[in-house]
C-alpha cells in the first residue's frame, strides 16, 4: 500500500487513510516498536499451527513461548494511544472509537488466554513438586486466573482503599464508601479485569463528589445477585490447622453493582462523549506527555486520580488518554456484561456494572 511505501508527513491532510495505519503513519520509534512487537509475536506463535505438544518439555517450551507474549505486549495500549494521540488530527473520534473496540477485545481475549495457559502451568502439581499439598490444591478457589469464589465486595473494598489513598493525598480528604445489598454474594470471574474496572468507577466517583463539595456524603456500592436465582451466601469453615478454605461455595450467574455519587452528574454536553477513547478532561499538553502523570493545571483537570489505574497491565501510561471508562466497558462487555451510566445533572451519577460468572 501507498501508507508503506512513502508515510505522509504529519502536515499532509489524510482524509482516505485507513483507521488502523494512522498510530503507524510518522516513522516515530514508539510505532515501529508496536509493528515489530506483532510481528515477533506472529513469527513465534506460527510454527505452532501445525507442531503439537506431546510432552512435558513441549509444554514447558510453549509456556515460555506465552509468557514472553504477554510481556513483549505489556505496553502495547499506552504506545498505541498515543500513536492515536498524535494523529488526532487526520482521523475522527467515531473512527477511532470503532477500531479500538474491536482491537481491544481481541487483545483482552489473546491475554487472557496467554494468562490462563501460565496460571496453569505454574499451578500444575508436576511443575510444584514439594512445594504445595493436594490439600492445598483443593482449598484454592481458582482455577487458572480465574476464581470461581469471587466476592465483588472484596473487590470493591480493595479499590476502595487504593482510590481513596490517592485521593487523600491530592485532596486531604476521601469520601466513605457504604456497600449494600447482597455483599456476600458470589461469582466466577477474573479477579483483575474486575479490579479494573471498579478501580475506574471508583475514580470516576471519588472525584466528582470530593470537587463537587459533598465529600461528607458517602458513595454508595449496591451489589445484587441476578434475579432468576435464589440468594447465596457462602459458607466459610475453618481447617484443623485455623486456615481458612472455602466449602460448599454456590456461585451466582451474574451480579449487578450500582455505584453512586452525589458529584453533581455528568454535564449533558459531556454525557454524550463519555465512551470516546479520544475523550478525556486532560489539557492537551498534558496529554500529550502521557509519561508525566504528576502535572496539574490550573483547573484541577489533570490530577492524581488520573494517574491510576487498575490491574492487567494497561496502569498509568493511560492517564490523561480518555481510555479508562471505555476499556472498562470493554472488560465488562467480554464476558456478556456491561456498563450503563444514568446521570442526574446538578445531583449525582448512577453507573451500573452488570456482570456474567463464567460457567456454572
Amino acid at each position: 500500500m501507498a501508507v508503506r511505501r512513502s508515510p505522509p508527513k504529519p502536515s499532509s491532510p489524510l482524509p482516505t487513510l485507513p483507521c488502523p495505519y494512522f498510530p503507524f503513519a510518522s516513522p516515530t520509534e514508539s510505532k515501529r516498536y508496536i509493528y515489530n512487537n506483532y510481528v515477533h509475536s506472529l513469527s513465534t506463535l506460527l510454527p505452532y499451527q501445525e507442531r503439537r505438544i506431546t510432552n512435558l518439555e513441549d509444554e514447558i517450551q510453549f509456556t515460555e513461548v506465552m509468557a514472553d507474549l504477554v510481556q513483549t505486549h505489556s505496553n502495547t495500549i499506552p504506545i498505541l494511544a498515543r500513536g492515536f494521540l498524535e494523529c488526532r488530527r487526520y482521523i475522527s473520534a467515531g473512527d477511532v472509537t470503532r477500531f479500538l473496540d474491536e482491537h481491544l477485545r481481541a487483545r483482552i481475549g489473546t491475554r487472557l488466554i496467554a494468562e490462563q495457559h501460565i496460571a496453569l502451568h505454574l499451578s500444575s502439581q508436576s511443575h510444584n513438586r514439594g512445594a504445595t499439598t493436594p490439600q492445598e490444591h483443593d482449598q484454592s478457589s481458582y482455577i487458572g486466573v480465574i476464581d470461581t469464589a469471587l466476592r465483588p465486595a472484596d473487590i470493591v473494598r480493595h479499590c476502595e482503599a487504593f482510590v481513596g489513598e490517592i485521593c487523600e493525598l491530592k485532596y486531604g480528604v476521601r469520601p466513605a464508601v457504604v456497600i449494600n445489598g447482597q455483599p456476600e454474594t458470589r461469582m466466577t470471574h477474573v479477579p483483575t479485569h474486575l479490579e479494573y474496572i471498579i478501580t475506574e468507577l471508583l475514580k470516576n466517583a471519588f472525584r466528582a463528589t470530593v470537587e463537587s463539595g459533598k465529600e461528607k456524603e458517602p458513595i454508595e456500592v449496591t451489589i445484587a445477585a441476578a434475579t432468576d436465582t435464589p440468594d447465596v451466601a457462602a459458607a466459610e469453615t475453618k481447617s484443623s490447622q485455623g486456615v481458612d478454605h472455602i466449602s460448599n461455595i454456590s456461585s451466582v450467574p451474574g451480579v449487578t453493582i450500582r455505584i453512586r455519587d452525589q458529584g453533581g452528574g455528568i454535564s449533558p454536553e459531556v454525557l454524550p462523549s463519555i465512551w470516546a477513547y479520544s475523550f478525556t478532561t486532560f489539557a492537551d499538553e498534558v496529554a500529550t506527555d502521557v509519561g508525566n502523570t504528576s502535572s496539574t493545571t490550573g483547573n484541577g483537570n489533570t490530577d492524581a486520580l488520573n494517574a491510576i489505574s487498575g490491574a492487567g497491565g494497561d496502569s498509568s501510561s493511560l492517564a490523561g488518554l480518555g481510555y479508562g471508562l471505555p476499556l472498562g466497558r470493554a472488560y465488562a462487555e467480554h464476558f456478556g456484561g456491561g456498563v450503563q451510566v444514568q446521570s442526574l445533572w446538578g445531583w449525582g451519577t448512577d453507573v451500573y456494572l452488570k456482570l456474567k460468572g463464567l460457567g456454572k
